[in-house]
């Protein structure tokens, strides 16, 4: 925190830190990096008043606003770890992040606001924390003026906060501490909890915002994403903070009060530069371009894209309609283990070519390989493998919570010698990458990566469902969804409210943009002998590649095949009618 807040308050306590584009349309809220200050060293005062101390993990469960960020800085100030779970996640969903990482408390709103709904952000860390003794107290802010259920442990924090001093000496951490955790989705159902330390992660954050961006000082950098993934962690937070620019937090979102809202903002607050996901843009790319002509985007220079490959048409919409034609586009490729960036256009040698839907070009220290089968190298050009990473580089997370194992197991164990990223890509024939998507069962809906295990264990605690598979396949909006195999026992009847039933289950487990757009009911899984689905196969199904089946020889009943194919096509039929 002395490098995101002391040493901007010595030399300029007035510039402007954080932008807080609130819900409620055209009510921004500016707060400098006194203030920031401020808030953060009350908010620190206050978790150490209630005995949390250096290497305590607290939960943040809170939507984006100034008092998130205070929180994960107040944190940070006091040597506790930090680890945000995104405020539309169920309450199972925070309890088990909560009871995997031993939390000693939680900060939360009473509720929160989006698209001009009301979230129940209290209520449900009530619900969560039920079943994790290991809480001592939930710090309760106000984001709106209703009244909630404060019982024992609960805190009102801004109550606290105004008695707190507001001075508090941060604590004096190694370079290797733990400064924040962050779960997300492998191939199996269990998140990860992925570490990232201080200095490492802090320089790389820092280092690819300046130079990917191309940020100048006095530049308002408007990154859409919220605190609760990696990227609102390093691009909304921790690196434009380190370096001392102004930072946009959205709470709302891109179609609320309407498809305008992105480029109202970037008139009203004059953003520099753009930094969204693609899904956001393929959603908006079907209102049309008078929602995005209507307003005056010539203060924007770079706009960025992350969380998934964008493809092409978003690509061109974004540059040309959004970008005037005029602005430098990035999609960049990194990870919540990266820390940061890893391969983005930018930096480059000025003026250099840029390839519409392609990251590119290795930010300095990253040396990206392609491997084989056989875990060789591949060299030369235009050939495509498996993406890994040859040399360590800072901002690389550490080890995962609880399970340096599962670390080692999920990222170095594949091609000793060389990280993992779990994607495949393609270097063409002039040496720059592309990536092309996953390489296990992890598919990416809306940018939220999402391990298909995960929708599979919600599903599978349905009486009547003995057993399921879930597969992504393209779609025009989320980039990828769910498509739901599921085998129903014997003698169950109203198969609709089945299918209704178990969409509840995954949104009340999970969160809703998990639950599956599609739930097939078949009579048996495509498994091998000893009994693994071969999801490949219902991926061929769903994308109608079934021409293409590959090898079917490993299956138990290779008729199954069929089976399944005439069930899909029943489906499809009785869908389109």
């Amino acid at each position: 925190t002395v490098n995101c807040l002391d040493q901007h308050v010595e030399k300029s306590p007035n510039r402007v830190a954080l932008i807080w584009e609130r819900d409620e349309p055209g009510t921004a809220v500016h707060v400098t990096y006194r203030e920031l200050q401020d808030l953060t060293c009350r908010l620190a005062n206050t978790l150490k008043k209630y005995g949390i101390q250096k290497g305590d993990r607290v939960a943040i469960y809170m939507s984006v606003s100034p008092l998130s960020v205070a929180a994960m800085l107040a944190c940070a100030r006091i040597g506790a770890v930090h680890t945000v779970v995104f405020a539309g996640f169920s309450a199972e969903s925070l309890a088990g992040r909560i009871m995997d990482s031993g939390c000693k408390a939680v900060i939360t709103y009473n509720q929160g606001v989006r698209g001009g709904r009301t979230i129940e952000l209290k209520a449900t860390v009530d619900e969560a924390v039920k079943n994790c003794p290991s809480i001592k107290h939930v710090f309760v802010a106000q984001r709106t003026d209703n009244k909630v259920q404060m019982g024992d442990r609960d805190i009102p924090l801004e109550e606290e906060m105004t008695k707190a001093d507001p001075v508090c000496t941060p604590e004096s951490m190694d370079s290797e501490d733990v400064l924040f955790m962050l779960y997300t989705s492998g191939s199996t159902g269990k998140p990860k909890g992925i570490v990232h330390t201080q200095a490492g992660y802090l320089l790389y954050a820092a280092l690819t915002h300046k130079y990917v961006f191309d940020y100048q000082q006095g530049d308002v950098f408007g990154c859409v994403a919220d605190i609760g993934w990696i990227t609102g962690h390093s691009y909304v937070v921790y690196g434009p903070l380190c370096n001392g620019a102004t930072s946009v937090l959205f709470e709302s979102t891109p179609v609320y009060p309407d498809p305008g809202r992105y480029w109202e903002v970037v008139q009203r607050l004059k953003i520099n530069q753009f930094y969204g996901a693609p899904t956001a843009i393929r959603l908006l790319l079907n209102y049309g371009e008078e929602w995005v002509k209507k307003y005056d985007r010539s203060s924007l220079k770079v706009l960025g894209s992350v969380g998934e490959p964008i493809n092409n048409e978003a690509w061109q919409w974004f540059y040309q309609v959004v970008g005037e034609g005029r602005c430098t586009l990035l999609d960049t490729w990194w990870q919540t283990e990266t820390g940061g960036i890893c391969i983005a256009p930018r930096p480059s040698e000025e003026k250099a070519e840029i390839v519409p839907a392609m990251a590119m070009r290795p930010f300095f220290g990253i040396v990206p390989v392609l491997m084989d089968e056989n875990g060789e190298v591949i060299e030369g050009n235009d050939v495509s493998g498996a993406l890994c990473i040859a040399h360590p580089w800072p901002g690389m997370a550490r080890t995962i919570h609880g399970d340096h194992q599962r670390f080692i197991d999920a990222y170095f164990k594949a091609y000793p010698g060389y990280y993992f990223t779990g994607d495949g890509a393609y270097r063409s024939q002039k040496g720059y990458y592309q990536i092309t998507g996953r390489m296990d069962d992890v598919i990416n809906i809306s940018g939220h990566r999402l391990g298909t295990a995960e929708i599979e264990d919600a599903m599978a605690d349905h009486p009547e469902v003995p057993e399921t598979a879930v597969v992504g396949y393209p779609h025009k909006i989320k980039g990828e969804g769910a498509f739901a195999f599921i085998v129903l026992k014997e003698q169950t009847a109203c198969v609709d409210h089945i299918k209704e039933e178990l969409k509840t289950m995954v949104a009340s487990k999970i969160a809703k943009y998990a639950v599956p757009d599609h739930i097939l009911v078949v009579k048996r899984l495509p498994k091998t002998r000893s009994g693994k689905i071969m999801r490949r196969l219902l991926r061929k199904v769903v994308t109608e590649q079934s021409s293409n089946m590959g090898d079917v020889t490993t299956l138990d009943d290779p008729s199954v095949v069929k089976e399944i194919l005439d069930a899909y096509q029943k489906y499809k039929e009785k869908s389109s009618s």
